[in-house]
């Protein structure tokens, strides 16, 4: 699936959708307020499903806004109706290491049958878990974990080989990318997916070096039209 795109912003969606280079769009509380979105969830539905819409058959992930069980619950379904390619976010554990989550992503998993991602996890272990309990994609902040002082590619190499050995169909999400040679790294070291945010993605499509060659490029056909 390669690369997911974390943004709330439809435009930015449909200029990737439009180029072909992006397989699904993640979003979370944090994004969507950088995005401008502060109209509740009403806005947040409308966005959701204009996105949802944009990039069918694609996933969308969208975070439940509570972290107490019942309201989870409730917040999951309602999601899940908004568009059959949307999954719901579920963070590890809560604010305060809360350990209900795991019980609502299995729930919501073997229950009522919604694709859950499981988000905001630091290791391998974590989406071990997350996996087993049923998650349907398991989201490990990769830029936080290099920040912590770990290498992101040995969590992720981990990750793959134990998933792979226990037949576990759950896909892993390096998201929280930092830099733009993540991308690679990540894919090559086992992630299924990368999160990048827009100018992430601009900046592994723009080089300067390109750039340099196109205009060499243009302005020689210029000078060679000019003696034909």
């Amino acid at each position: 699936m390669a690369i997911f795109l974390d943004t709330g912003n439809v435009q930015e969606v449909e200029k990737y959708m439009k180029m072909g280079v992006i397989r699904g769009v993640t979003t979370n509380p944090t994004i969507l307020l950088k995005d401008g979105v502060k109209g509740g969830k009403e806005e947040i539905k409308e966005i959701s499903i204009q996105i949802a819409k944009l990039i069918y058959p694609y996933p969308l992930s969208v975070e439940v806004t509570s972290n107490d069980y019942r309201e989870m619950i409730v917040e999951a379904e309602e999601y899940s109706k908004w568009a059959e390619n949307i999954n719901v976010k579920i963070t590890i554990h809560g604010p305060n290491g809360e350990m209900d989550n795991l019980v609502v992503i299995h729930e919501l998993a073997t229950k009522y049958k919604i694709q859950i991602n499981a988000t905001a996890m630091m290791s391998a272990q974590q989406c071990l878990l997350a996996a087993m309990s049923g998650a349907t994609y398991v989201s490990l902040f990769g830029g936080r974990v290099n920040n912590m002082g770990y290498n992101c590619s040995l969590e992720i190499k981990k990750l793959r080989t134990v998933l792979d050995s226990l037949e576990l169909k759950a896909k892993i999400i390096i998201g929280s990318t930092r830099e733009i040679l993540n991308v690679m790294e990540w894919l090559e070291a086992g992630a299924d997916i990368v999160t990048v945010v827009p100018d992430i993605l601009k900046g592994m499509i723009i080089h300067p070096y390109t750039k340099e060659t196109v205009q060499m490029f243009l302005k020689d056909a210029a000078e060679t039209n000019k003696r034909s």
